[in-house]
């Protein structure tokens, strides 16, 4: 009974940390390929174009025109594809578009008497 136990235990801690191996080399092959020009996010959030990849352990991101931030690479979460964001945007416009559609109420007079 026993070693039936110690094998349902061992093998799913197992392959959760080959799972995590492999998202870990992931992430390094993802820091390593940074270039100038590819637009990132954060792991805080924050987007922003590599303007500058030349060193081992820090990236410079430029936030908005003119301003450049210096991060550690592993701070960086993903690349960002503009494909993506543009859809995005599509589906917003076709959300507001139909909010806009919609017919608003009268507002209620709450001090007539009734």
């Amino acid at each position: 009974m026993f070693p039936l136990l110690l094998v349902l235990l061992a093998v799913p801690l197992f392959l959760s940390a080959r799972k995590q191996k492999r998202a870990m080399a992931e992430q390094k092959n993802l820091q390593d390929s940074l270039a100038p020009g590819d637009k990132v996010m954060t792991t805080s959030g924050l987007y922003g174009t590599v303007a500058d990849a030349s060193h081992d352990t820090t990236i410079d991101i430029e936030i908005s025109e003119g301003v450049v931030t210096r991060w550690l690479r592993a701070a960086i979460r993903e690349k960002v594809i503009d494909a993506d964001e543009t859809v995005v945007e599509e589906e917003k416009a076709d959300e507001e578009a139909e909010v806009t559609t919609a017919q608003v109420a009268e507002p209620l007079d709450h001090n007539a008497k009734k």
